[in-house]
């Protein structure tokens, strides 16, 4: 019988841990492998373009300046992202590969972060290819119906539509931590999205005392002014409290539920 020498342990060499860069590249990359991941990146780009052939077709030659069809991009992005964000959370549980993903990289809460990096940078690529398309509508826009071309977003104001696009993902984010379930997460986001928007309307309405409490609680009418480019310190005040609220409070709960949580 042959026997196998084998080195001591200690004589091994050190054992390294994945860097938090590498584990980002695994997840930036696994949201596209997927067929549906794919066409879920590719429908940025056409929303993007339907938005803007949507805007020189029907939008009046008088309103064809930048700033329209940066809102009719920007709103299809608004819903888009949070579900890139959630489905990239949600997958090591809903496709069942937690199991391998969190014994390769131990460290759950570093997985999340790469997780988390990896949908701002698909967010904020996403911008940019909103803001080049945007670009490419005015000049075609103004130049098929004749008008002036108007430039009305400023590199700040511009800054402040990435802000607000990107808030908009981390809530995706969070309902993905919080709940670990594409389905679940999903339907969640449309509540919080949709429903308590009309909620709140409904109860400023008919309740004077809603009035004073909707810029400390309503996510959705706290983040308007991000998108409108004319923003006060009051306001930045309103956004930091219904963050924290919403977002940040929300994610380290969830967080805490991901450590201490069984994987199968």
């Amino acid at each position: 019988m042959t026997t196998i020498d084998r080195a001591p342990v200690s004589e091994q060499g050190p054992v390294h841990e994945v860097s938090l860069a590498r584990v980002s590249r695994v997840e930036l990359r696994k949201m596209f492998d997927t067929r549906s991941g794919f066409w879920l990146m590719a429908s940025i780009v056409i929303a993007a373009l339907l938005s803007t052939v949507a805007t020189i077709l029907f939008a009046p030659d008088a309103d064809l300046t930048y700033y329209t069809f940066a809102k009719a991009i920007g709103f299809p992005m608004t819903v888009i992202l949070p579900i890139i964000a959630i489905l990239s959370i949600t997958g090591e549980w809903t496709q069942r590969s937690g199991l391998t993903t969190f014994t390769l990289v131990p460290h759950r809460n570093r997985v999340i972060l790469a997780k988390v990096i990896a949908s701002v940078f698909v967010g904020v690529a996403a911008m940019l290819v909103a803001l080049v398309i945007g670009v490419a509508g005015n000049l075609v826009g103004t130049a098929i119906t004749g008008t002036e071309l108007v430039w009305d977003v400023s590199v700040a104001h511009f800054l402040l539509i990435v802000l607000g696009s990107l808030v908009c993902l981390l809530t995706g984010t969070t309902l993905g931590i919080l709940f670990r379930s594409s389905s679940v997460a999903l339907v969640a986001y449309f509540v919080f999205s949709l429903v308590l928007p009309t909620l709140w309307g409904f109860l400023t309405a008919s309740q004077d005392r809603f009035l004073d409490w909707q810029p400390w609680l309503d996510s959705n009418y706290t983040q308007a002014p991000l998108f409108d480019g004319s923003i006060t310190g009051d306001q930045w005040a309103h956004v930091a409290v219904t963050t924290t609220i919403w977002l940040l409070i929300p994610a380290l709960i969830g967080l805490g539920l991901v450590t201490k949580s069984e994987v199968k």
